[in-house]
């Protein structure tokens, strides 16, 4: 017996997709590199663990991104998981044509000279270990090299379309 779709079931669309990971609550990531003409960064919300041994982790990112010239020649990029305080800097960094490093956005020059980011939950600076390409995106695998986990504040999540905090 073969299953049927749902009498109101849609067609697989970018549309579909989108719809349905609006629903799909995501931790909040910026992704940093270090750029021929300065800092690069864009929020990311694809960000996952992959393996333990070693200690890799991908993001993937749009191949028309203005960061994915600087991603596709970086040796390493910085990864950072943001506080529910830092609804800004998560926008900041969406934002097209913002000047995502000027202030009030505070980082300094971190391992292997990628951009970190201040006040932070937990940064990583990673170690690029292959770009796959995944449609209109590229997935990025990246080897952890060096990190910090202990910053302030509860966890960052995009749900809806928007960024929010974690209820109790």
């Amino acid at each position: 017996m073969t299953a049927t779709p749902d009498v109101d079931a849609r067609i697989a669309s970018p549309e579909l997709l989108r719809s349905v990971f609006r629903r799909h609550a995501a931790g909040v990531a910026v992704i940093t590199a270090r750029g021929e003409h300065g800092p690069v960064g864009f929020t990311a919300t694809s960000l996952a663990s992959v393996s333990a041994e070693p200690p890799m982790l991908s993001f993937g990112i749009g191949a028309g991104s203005s960061c994915w010239p600087t991603v596709a020649r970086s040796a390493h990029v910085g990864v950072h998981l943001l506080g529910e305080h830092q609804r800004e800097l998560a926008a900041t960094f969406a934002r097209s044509g913002a000047d995502r490093f000027a202030a009030p956005t505070a980082w300094r020059e971190g391992p292997e000279g990628v951009p970190v980011l201040d006040g932070v939950r937990a940064w990583l600076v990673c170690r690029v270990a292959a770009r796959v390409p995944a449609g209109d995106h590229r997935i990025v695998l990246a080897e952890l090299l060096f990190g910090q986990s202990t910053g302030p504040g509860r966890p960052l999540v995009y749900h809806q379309g928007g960024f929010t905090g974690l209820r109790d």
